[in-house]
C-alpha cells in the first residue's frame, strides 16, 4: 500500500497537512476485527464512527448488497421509487415513534439534521410565522455542513473558529445532572427561561437525547428530555432529536428517547441505520409536521438530494434493520454495559482521569489532560485494539457482537495508556 502517497496527498479527517497523522493501512475487516497490512488483528472499539453495530462482513448485510448491485446500484429519487426503499421505510416506521409518519432519505447524518432544520423553517412559513432562530444545548454536536455547525455549541467545539459566519441561535446550558444520579430541578431552570422569553422566535429545539456525542460524550438525565418535551408542548414549539449516534440501540433503548418515554416531532437518524455499509441517513417527521410543509407557498418540502434514496444503501438498510427487529442487540448490549460498569469505575483511581461513564454500548473516561494523539494511536495499535480518542476523551462503542474478551481487550489497552505519560499532552 502506498502510504507515502497517502501522506502527501490524501487529506484524512481533522488532521493537517503539514504535520499529517500516521494511517494504520487496513486490507479487510471481519466481526469485530480490522485487518492491517502486516497482518496485526485490531479490535474495534469505534464501529468505524458508531456504525458498524453489526460488525464487519456480515452474511446477510453482504447478501443484501450482493443481490441489489446485480439489479441496480442507484436511480435517480425524483419521480421513480423501487422496492428497497420502500422496504427500508416500512421497516423504519415499524421501529420508530408511532406518531412519526413520514421518511425523507437523505445522504449522511449531517444532511438529516439539515433537513430538519428546513422542515422547521417551512413548517412555520407556512402558517405564516417567521421563525429563524433554533434553540438547543452547549456541549452539542450535530455535524459538520453549516447549518448543522450553526446548532453545534459555538465556544466549545472544533466549530469555534466559524462563529461569525454562521446564524447566531440560542444555546442553553447543559444538564449537569448524569444518567445515574438524582434528578435537579436546577438543570431545567436556563432551558425554560430560554423557551419562555424567545419561543415567538423560535422554529424548533434541537437536541442529542440522553447523550450529547462529539461534544464531550456527556450523559444526562432522562427527566431533563421529558421537561423539555412538556416545554416544547405548553410553548408550541417543535421538538427535532438528533438520533444520529444514539439510535438503534446503542444506550440500551432502541431510540435514547425511550429513557424518558417521549417522542419528537422530527427525527434524524443515520450512522448504524445501514450497519456501517453504506451512507444513509433519514429524517423523519410526524404527520402534522410534514403535511404543514406541503399546505405552504411552495406546495412540498424543498430539497432533493441526487443520491437521495439509493437503492444499494436502501437495500444494506433492510437487512440491517431486519436484524435489529429480530432484538438480539438488547442482550449484547446489557452485556456490554455491564462489562463498562464493572470495570469503568476501576479506572478511577488512575491520577489522569478526571471521571467515567457509561450507557448502554458506550464506555467513556475523561481525561484531565489532552490525548497525545500519535502516541496514544501506537499504543492502542501495540495492544491489538483500535480506539481513537479526542480532546481528554478516550471512549469506546463497539460492535454490539463484541464478547467479553473484546472487551476486556479494549479496557486493557485503556488502563495501558492511563499507565503510559507520553500518551498525553502535559
Amino acid at each position: 500500500m502506498d502510504l507515502a502517497f497517502d501522506r502527501q496527498h490524501i487529506w484524512h479527517p481533522y488532521t493537517s497537512t503539514l504535520t499529517p497523522l500516521t494511517c494504520y493501512p487496513v486490507t479487510h475487516a471481519d466481526g469485530v476485527s480490522l485487518y492491517l497490512e502486516d497482518g496485526t488483528e485490531l479490535v474495534d472499539g469505534m464501529s468505524s464512527w458508531w456504525s458498524a453495530i453489526h460488525g464487519y462482513n456480515h452474511p446477510r448485510l453482504n447478501q443484501a448488497a450482493h443481490q441489489q448491485i446485480n439489479k441496480m446500484s442507484h436511480v435517480m429519487f425524483g419521480g421513480i421509487t423501487h422496492q428497497p426503499a420502500i422496504d427500508a421505510c416500512r421497516k423504519l416506521l415499524e421501529l420508530a415513534p408511532d406518531n412519526l409518519q413520514h421518511v425523507f432519505l437523505a445522504d449522511s447524518g449531517s444532511v438529516a439534521v439539515e433537513v430538519s432544520l428546513k422542515m422547521a423553517l417551512q413548517y412555520w412559513h407556512a402558517k405564516g410565522e417567521q421563525r429563524p432562530k433554533f434553540l438547543t444545548l452547549r456541549h452539542g454536536y450535530h455535524g459538520d455542513t453549516f447549518a448543522a455547525m450553526s446548532v453545534t455549541d459555538p465556544d466549545n467545539s472544533m466549530h469555534s473558529l466559524y462563529k461569525g459566519f454562521l446564524p447566531e441561535h440560542l444555546f442553553a446550558e447543559s444538564p449537569r445532572g448524569g444518567f445515574w444520579q438524582e434528578w435537579d430541578d436546577n438543570d431545567i431552570v436556563d432551558f425554560r427561561r430560554q423557551l419562555t422569553d424567545n419561543h415567538h422566535q423560535i422554529a424548533a429545539v434541537i437536541l442529542e437525547p440522553i447523550v450529547q456525542g462529539a461534544g464531550g460524550m456527556r450523559i444526562y438525565h432522562p427527566q431533563f428530555l421529558r421537561e423539555v418535551r412538556a416545554l416544547c408542548d405548553e410553548f408550541g414549539v417543535l421538538l427535532i432529536l438528533d438520533e444520529i449516534a444514539t439510535g438503534f440501540g446503542r444506550t440500551g433503548k432502541l431510540f435514547a428517547c425511550e429513557h424518558a418515554g417521549i417522542a419528537p416531532d422530527i427525527l434524524c437518524v443515520g450512522k448504524a441505520l445501514t450497519g456501517g455499509y453504506m451512507t444513509l441517513s433519514a429524517t423523519l417527521a410526524s404527520k402534522d409536521v410534514a403535511d404543514t410543509v406541503c399546505g405552504g407557498e411552495a406546495g412540498c418540502f424543498m430539497h432533493g438530494p441526487t443520491f437521495m434514496g439509493n437503492p444499494l444503501a436502501c437495500s444494506v438498510a433492510a437487512a440491517s434493520l431486519e436484524l435489529i427487529a429480530e432484538n438480539h442487540w438488547q442482550q449484547q448490549v446489557k452485556q456490554i454495559e455491564q462489562c463498562f460498569a464493572e470495570r469503568l469505575p476501576l479506572l478511577n483511581h488512575y491520577p489522569q482521569v478526571k471521571a467515567t461513564r457509561w450507557l448502554g454500548a458506550i464506555g467513556v473516561v475523561e481525561t484531565h489532560h489532552p490525548v497525545h494523539m500519535e502516541a496514544i494511536q501506537a499504543l492502542f495499535v501495540e495492544h491489538g485494539v483500535w480506539i481513537r480518542p479526542f480532546g481528554r476523551l478516550i471512549y469506546m462503542m463497539p460492535p454490539f457482537i463484541s464478547e467479553a474478551h473484546h472487551l476486556d481487550q479494549l479496557l486493557n489497552a485503556v488502563e495501558a495508556a492511563l499507565q503510559t505519560p507520553e500518551c498525553f499532552q502535559s
